[in-house]
């Protein structure tokens, strides 16, 4: 309960039909007719209200929040740096320096020389509310750097080009772009895709430096408007990849680096659910694909005969082929066993033998780092687990050893041993055993006392690996255990499992992420309003789904730029993410099912009458991909409606898009803020 009263969104009438049916929207007003511009006074007006009466209600909790900025900071080493990779003639690294938001780029020779700076951030974000920086490309021979930066949080970046000999900026800027940018072999030129109007890369195009923009060449327009354009290279740099598809499709096609206006090579044409991609290795393309499996398999042929795949490692009902890299002298197969990252090393000699890498724990997070170079001996390699801080390993492909050449350091102190993880699994309504990563304290009662922390996203088959978090210290230190659910909708478990809670299978996420918590009270974990639930963008219609169908499950909730309108958004083909948004959700325009499916668990429409728990919601004025309105309307929706007089809290960043603030220490303090609130909700010790 708070002194302060709320804003009120008025209620204007609205609506729309579809199917035969009428659905009533009366905070549909809080769009801007504008967008992406947002000027309307009336809108503007709510959400400074929502935020001024957010500052109200969080004042007298700013010393905690204060509290916890400054512990989480204190995990922070703020002159953190990567540790340098060769690739070509330098080695490359970046760093924070002491008090500062953002990287700087370095590099220095192999031979022996001074540092070099290649880019400086803090320089380039001086004076702006929001700074990110997008694609960061030098050329093969070292001497340029393509960088592309977005200062609203629109995602719409800015290409520049640095000549790194010399110094200066040469005179080429590329507004709009939204893509990776790939330097030819010549190193005269590179690849980039553009936004559309609708925020959608639907090209590929050919940039030659010392020509004017407009002068660029198109190479590749795709006009399916669900299909996104992307540009990528195959690890021996000879060839460039133009690749177009959606969630659930995917079609490549490959240009000689050397040449990229060549006649491209189609590799196969799109076949709806067919998903694959491609490396290269001495004029044999390797492609990692679903076409007869969704654990993938591996399948070879010769570049002059594209479409003629052969398989190699077939597909296993226990192991999940998420990738494939070649190098000179061996291919690298990633995958997860069970749910479990894995890593093996494959000889072109003798393809059937892995070399496999272990790794010391039985749940963790592992994968390739950064290898640039073709011709290696020695991977370096990312580990972590819930327990373990970030590691950075060197693996020697030869002897099998494994180097550690960085632990994340903490610098205010960190015990491992206070701390325990498990991977549980815990059975959904349906039968389905839902793996858990749980980490508590050593002492941790399991008698139902204490409170839980509970997070997942759950789309996209977006997985969320048992990593580990400085900031989840502390709430560690406070008594909470903290459990991530690998809910389907996520392809934890493989392909499978993302198929398993999408479309007509939509709702075993939410169901999945309810019987988890159901089941961690059963164990003695925590109890019923002693949960605090977080999930962000898609992970945010979760965070809806179950406050309207268990709120009394949930003792705080933090929905993060949460996608909570989601028949309104799928309903406007007008919207930049929507088309290609269809094979994920359904598409209630053309398909009755669809739209009746959809309206019967988008959280913004099942809003009702009921007690509802406290709610901290987020938004970006900026944002892309969830657009402003989503967040805003489900708070003055769930405003006019709920019974209860629980706080509910809606910030909206009026200056940045879907990732929040932008500097490190800036998006600290917001964690800071949610953290603090759900202390004060549960009433552990401030």
């Amino acid at each position: 309960m708070t002194e302060f009263t709320p804003p009120v969104a008025a209620t204007r009438p609205h609506s729309f039909s579809a199917h035969g049916i009428t659905v009533e929207d009366p905070w549909a007003w809080l769009r801007d007719p504008g967008y992406p511009t947002v000027t309307d006074a009336d809108v503007i007006g709510y959400l400074d209200a929502e935020n001024a009466y957010l500052d109200a209600v969080m004042k007298p909790h700013q010393p905690l929040v204060e509290t916890l900025y400054q512990e989480m900071k204190a995990r922070l080493k703020e002159d953190e740096s990567t540790v340098p990779q060769k690739d070509g003639n330098w080695l490359y690294w970046t760093g924070f320096e002491t008090g500062g938001q953002y990287r700087k780029w370095w590099r220095r020779p192999v031979a022996g020389g001074p540092d070099e700076l290649l880019l400086d951030e803090p320089t380039l974000a001086e004076g702006k509310e929001y700074f990110r920086l997008g694609a960061f490309s030098v050329s093969n021979n070292g001497r340029y750097l393509a960088y592309a930066i977005d200062d609203d949080g629109s995602e719409r970046f800015t290409v520049r080009v640095k000549d790194l000999q010399t110094g200066e900026q040469l005179p080429e800027v590329i507004e709009g772009m939204l893509s990776d940018i790939v330097w030819t072999s010549g190193d005269d030129a590179f690849l980039y895709g553009l936004a559309n109007d609708q925020w959608r890369t639907d090209n590929a195009r050919l940039h030659r430096l010392g020509t004017p923009v407009s002068e660029d060449i198109e190479l590749y327009r795709e006009a399916d408007e669900g299909y996104r354009v992307s540009v990528s290279e195959t690890s021996s740099r000879k060839w460039i990849v133009i690749g177009t598809g959606d969630h659930n499709t995917s079609e490549l096609r490959l240009v000689p680096a050397a040449d990229p206006t060549a006649e491209a090579i189609l590799i196969a044409p799109r076949k709806e659910g067919r998903e694959y991609d491609v490396d290269e290795h001495d004029g044999t393309l390797f492609i990692h694909t679903n076409d007869v499996d969704p654990q993938f398999r591996l399948c070879t042929t010769s570049i002059d005969a594209a479409g003629d795949w052969h398989e190699l490692i077939g597909p296993n009902p226990h192991f999940y082929m998420t990738g494939v890299e070649c190098f000179q002298k061996f291919f690298v197969v990633e995958g997860r066993e069970d749910g479990l990252d894995r890593i093996a090393i494959h000889r072109y000699d003798d393809p059937a033998v892995p070399q496999r890498i272990v790794f010391p724990e039985d749940s963790y997070a592992a994968g390739l780092g950064d290898n640039p170079e073709y011709d290696m001996d020695v991977l370096r390699l990312g580990y972590e687990s819930m327990v373990t801080p970030g590691t950075v390993y060197d693996y020697d492909v030869v002897s099998g050893a494994l180097t550690t050449l960085k632990v994340q350091e903490i610098p205010s102190g960190y015990d491992g041993s206070k701390y325990r993880t498990e991977r549980l699994k815990i059975a959904a309504r349906d039968g389905t055993p839902i793996p858990v990563s749980i980490v508590y304290p050593a002492d941790f009662p399991k008698d139902g006392s204490r409170p839980l922390y509970m997070y997942a996203y759950g789309a996209y088959g977006h997985a969320i690996p048992p990593g580990f978090s400085t900031g989840r210290l502390s709430l560690l230190e406070r008594g909470f255990a903290f459990a991530i659910a690998h809910i389907r909708g996520g392809d934890d478990l493989g392909q499978q499992w993302y198929h398993d809670g999408k479309l007509t299978k939509r709702t075993n996420t939410f169901n999945d992420f309810v019987d988890v918590a159901k089941g961690l009270i059963d164990g003695g974990w925590t109890s019923a309003g002693r949960i605090a639930i977080e999930g962000g963008s898609a992970g945010g219609e979760l965070m809806g789904a179950v406050v309207n169908s268990d709120p009394h499950l949930w003792g705080a909730v933090i929905a993060a730029v949460p996608f909570v309108d989601v028949l309104n958004t799928m309903m406007d083909a007008e919207l930049p993410l929507t088309p290609g948004e269809w094979p994920e959700w359904g598409n209630p325009i053309e398909d009755k099912a669809a739209f009746e499916l959809i309206r019967s668990y988008s959280p913004y429409d099942n809003v009702r009458a009921q007690d509802y728990p406290p709610i901290f919601i987020s938004g970006g004025l900026n944002d892309p991909r969830v657009t402003y309105w989503e967040p805003a309307k489900w708070a003055a929706r769930l405003r006019a409606t709920k019974t209860d007089s629980n706080v509910l809290l809606l910030k909206t960043n009026m200056g940045a898009g879907h990732g929040g603030k932008s500097g490190r220490f800036d998006s600290l303090r917001e964690t800071a803020e949610e953290r603090a609130f759900v202390l004060w909700q549960l009433g552990v010790a401030e």
